[in-house]
């Protein structure tokens, strides 16, 4: 197996990276701070096409490989972790379910301007009372004529406060299961009783909008279903294997980040008459660090191989999730520990890095999610 990137994965990878040390590194502690969106930098990502990376050119997008994009994601994440995830989302769960299973007015209406760019797109599967749960939503759908007119509330709705589509899932029964499931696209500029609630107060990755969406019967066109009735739940866990290639490159550009901070501290850090590299004990870390971070970025790699490829890839991406957001973790954690005091002033960005990392552990599937569905596939169930 050649690991060698291609030199298109390449261009891809240094663009990426120019633009996340140019344009978004001057600006990250800021909004992390202040918690604005970052509307300037995501419509300049947008411009460049790091939104619409792996949509196909004929609906505006780069059409590139899920290699491609995981390096992109990498470097996007290593600077601000927000505009990974916006990125994650537009590219994993609403691009590519419109592209995959929407109709060809859908991609023209809805995915044209969101690969190219000029919108903002959402994906909103969670309510208050089914996260991981997903089948419990209670979210409503009911025929009208040529509109379904949908009642209820979304919650955790990453980039909800700005998105202009938004792919919501709901259910025909709330006393029914997963088989009474399905998707619509949601134009929030043309939506009565649509609503968005307050931006939720983050611990990390601040900049990237977060919100609550209610819905008070809301005319939705059938034409804007995505599949057929009873199909959502399959849509949605299709796109949510995608989705974890993305949030595990999130994961991993964090831990990259936090790593070379480290190293370069540990370097330059003095305690008992030599650089604290010298000890063994920081080099015990860093080498735990070094170690996971590539078994992450191997473990990823060969998610977006096989999602290349066209072949199932369910267990692979949630592998590499779920070991790529606890290497995070433990990452940040140790990073922290290696710089002491300093790791825990936000004068240095390690403690970012620390508060960014803790989410990969939870959204697009739990840690515990995520053990259920290798185990299902271990044992032949899935």
């Amino acid at each position: 197996m050649d690991f060698e990137l291609t030199q298109e994965q390449r261009m891809i990878r240094d663009l990426a990276r120019d633009f996340a040390q140019g344009e978004i590194a001057p600006i990250a502690a800021a909004i992390d701070e202040s918690g604005d969106f970052p509307h300037d930098t995501v419509m300049k990502m947008g411009a460049i096409g790091l939104l619409g990376l792996t949509a196909s050119q004929d609906y505006g997008g780069v059409g590139a490989d899920m290699i491609s994009y995981v390096v992109a994601m990498e470097e996007i994440s290593k600077v601000c972790a927000s505009h990974g995830v916006i990125m994650s989302v537009q590219n994993s769960l609403v691009n590519y379910g419109l592209e995959k299973f929407g109709t060809e007015d859908q991609r023209q209406a809805f995915l044209v301007p969101l690969a190219s760019g000029q919108a903002i797109g959402a994906y909103s599967l969670t309510e208050p009372q089914s996260g991981s749960d997903a089948a419990a939503m209670r979210t409503t759908a009911v025929r009208d004529g040529d509109n379904y007119v949908v009642n209820g509330r979304k919650s955790w709705v990453t980039s909800g406060p700005v998105a202009r589509y938004i792919v919501l899932f709901c259910t025909m029964n709330p006393k029914g299961d997963h088989r009474d499931t399905m998707a619509l696209v949601v134009d929030t500029e043309k939506t009565p009783g649509f609503a968005r609630g307050k931006k939720e107060p983050k611990l990390g990755i601040r900049a990237s909008a977060t919100c609550e969406l209610t819905f008070d019967n809301a005319p939705i066109p059938v034409a804007n279903r995505i599949g057929e009735e009873g199909g959502g739940f399959k849509f949605a866990m299709s796109i949510l294997d995608k989705g974890r290639i993305g949030i595990a490159s999130q994961a991993l550009g964090i831990a990259q980040a936090a790593y070379e901070s480290s190293l370069e501290y540990a370097k330059v850090r003095t305690a008992f008459g030599k650089a604290i590299a010298e000890h063994q004990a920081i080099q015990f870390m860093l080498a735990d660090m070094a170690m996971r971070i590539q078994a992450s970025r191997l473990l990823i790699f060969r998610a977006a191989a096989k999602a290349d490829a066209g072949e199932r890839f369910s267990k692979e991406a949630a592998m590499a999730k779920l070991y790529a957001s606890e290497t995070a973790n433990f990452v940040t954690d140790k990073a922290i520990q290696v710089h002491g005091g300093m790791g825990y002033s936000k004068e240095l960005p390690v403690e970012r890095y620390f508060r960014d990392a803790r989410i990969t552990e939870i959204y697009e599937g739990t840690s515990e999610i995520q053990r259920i569905v290798i185990a299902r596939h271990v044992l032949g169930k899935g």
